[in-house]
């Protein structure tokens, strides 16, 4: 009797170990999301899942171009591009990205351009002055971003600029669907 008491015991000391290392990983390290909505087509679609690396910016800053999430309101997050960084003035004229004055490739964007239309635009004409804020330079602390699917995205442009305090996390690997497993390029 001693000898199942005592296996019972490891299995319960095993059961719990095992919960609160799954406890730890999802609150600090890894969080699944879906993505829900189109406003990050074609790089994402509407439900897929990712994982959220939520410790990688206690290590190091939002670079352009990495797929953030991030809360937009107390009860909602949002998915979407860093484009503009700290210090750095942007603007988009006749679907050219503009940082600090100087023309930035998109290559995630390359496909939409490739089949948009005669014009067509993809990313109607702004400037950082001309977002909530009113700022003329993204200050410490804060990112621009923008959804992929320009044309159908609540973003900075209508957000203001994103405080680094409310990202969550990086995510850069769809699990699923099982069509879609892959990491992101960029």
């Amino acid at each position: 009797m001693s000898k199942l008491k005592n296996e019972w015991f490891d299995w319960v000391k095993a059961l719990l170990i095992a919960f609160a290392l799954a406890f730890i990983v999802r609150m600090f390290f890894f969080a699944p999301i879906v993505v829900d909505g189109p406003s990050m087509q074609p790089t994402l679609h509407n439900h897929d899942q990712m994982i959220v690396n939520k410790f990688i910016y206690n290590v190091s800053e939002p670079e352009r171009f990495d797929i953030i999430v991030f809360h937009a309101t107390p009860e909602q997050d949002f998915i979407k591009r860093v484009i503009g960084l700290p210090g750095e003035h942007v603007a988009v004229k006749d679907d050219v990205l503009y940082i600090d004055g100087k023309p930035v490739k998109e290559p995630f964007l390359q496909e939409i351009k490739d089949q948009k239309k005669p014009n067509q635009t993809l990313t109607g004409d702004f400037k950082l002055e001309e977002i909530p804020g009113g700022y003329e330079t993204i200050p410490e602390g804060y990112v621009l971003v923008l959804g992929d699917n320009r044309n159908n995205s609540a973003d900075s442009r209508v957000l203001g600029l994103i405080p680094e305090d409310t990202i969550v996390g990086k995510t850069s690997f769809i699990y699923w669907p099982l069509d879609r497993f892959h990491m992101l390029d960029f």
